[in-house]
């Protein structure tokens, strides 16, 4: 059984078993673009991976799953080497505890992602990444794009065209790493982890 057609069963729900780590060689690879229109099986992984990114924010069932929690899954991170990322970037409550008006700035399966364009000024967060292929802490900056124009398309084939700056823009150029075979700690300066490019964007 291939680990699409295991993740993809109705009674299946993706956890911290399903998602390989760092030295898979699946991790290295430039996935491969899907077709359209999609699969059935296509859909529901989009589907299956953005359920675990939910469940990973929810305290309760990140606890009985035992989930690390994720604003992002790429499908090669689940063995699959197709060119799909989920991506659930929730809001933070205002300086006084209100809870936002809108729960998630960014919440979308995107099939066949890539980057259009990017400006020249670099970003990166200043506590650094992480990743849930990785169960180690590497410091350092990972210097990125402080915004992307990015292309995809969704599981009904429409295809759409989003601007993205700050973190939202990061954690996009994170998954899209993932489908080029690229890992976080690759954009880390080898020799001093904390250097700063020009006028480089720190994100707290």
């Amino acid at each position: 059984m291939s680990a699409q057609d295991k993740i993809i069963k109705a009674s299946h729900m993706i956890d911290m078993t399903d998602i390989i780590r760092e030295g898979n060689p699946t991790l290295r690879q430039e996935a491969k673009e899907v077709e359209f229109p999609l699969s059935d099986q296509d859909i529901i992984l989009g589907e299956k991976m953005m359920q675990f990114l939910r469940n990973s924010q929810d305290p309760v069932m990140a606890e009985k799953l035992g989930l690390r929690g994720g604003v992002g899954l790429a499908a090669p991170q689940l063995n699959i080497s197709k060119r799909i990322i989920a991506v659930l970037v929730p809001n933070l409550e205002d300086t006084e505890g209100n809870p936002p008006k809108e729960a998630f700035s960014l919440q979308e399966v995107m099939y066949n992602p890539k980057i259009l364009a990017h400006s020249v000024q670099d970003a990166a967060l200043a506590e650094g990444e992480g990743c849930l292929s990785v169960d180690r802490v590497v410091e350092g900056y990972v210097v990125r794009h402080s915004r992307v124009t990015i292309e995809y398309f969704d599981k009904d084939g429409q295809k759409h065209k989003l601007k993205l700056k700050g973190y939202n823009a990061i954690v996009v150029q994170h998954e899209i790493d993932h489908i080029n075979g690229i890992i976080f700690y690759d954009r880390i300066n080898a020799k001093n982890p904390f250097a700063k490019t020009d006028n480089m964007l720190l994100i707290p």
